[in-house]
């Protein structure tokens, strides 16, 4: 009896580490669907107002990538939130913002607060 008690516990552990071990969760995406999300990103690329500055998007790994340059701030961030929103997982955002565009923006914030802006609370 205390052998079979004996040889249980030496067996039983062995058989649950085997079932625990599981195989780690794939990384990444699949070829097929790199190319899908590519293909959503174009198609949103075309419909939209950045679409006309002429930036290129590759998708590898469910990772975007961006190359571009742009005279408009607001074209970089609406191209992460493009890629994001077509089922990319990362997006690496090379977009390059203009030198003109980088000017009026630095304007704008030496004006202050526009009028839509201003608080209630602030002077007039």
């Amino acid at each position: 009896m205390l052998r079979i008690i004996l040889l249980l516990m030496l067996v039983l552990p062995g058989i649950r580490a085997q079932t625990k071990t599981k195989a780690p969760p794939p990384q990444g995406t699949t070829a097929p669907q790199d190319i899908q999300i590519e293909s959503d990103i174009r198609t949103r690329l075309a419909k939209s107002v950045i679409g006309k500055d002429g930036f290129t998007v590759r998708v590898q790994g469910g990772v975007a990538y961006w190359d571009g340059t742009t005279n408009v701030v607001q074209h970089k961030g609406a191209a992460t939130r493009m890629a994001k929103s077509a089922g990319a997982k990362k997006v690496v955002n090379n977009i390059k913002i203009g030198d003109d565009a980088r000017q009026k923006a630095a304007g704008n914030l030496e004006q202050g607060r526009r009028r839509a802006q201003v608080k209630r609370s602030d002077p007039r």
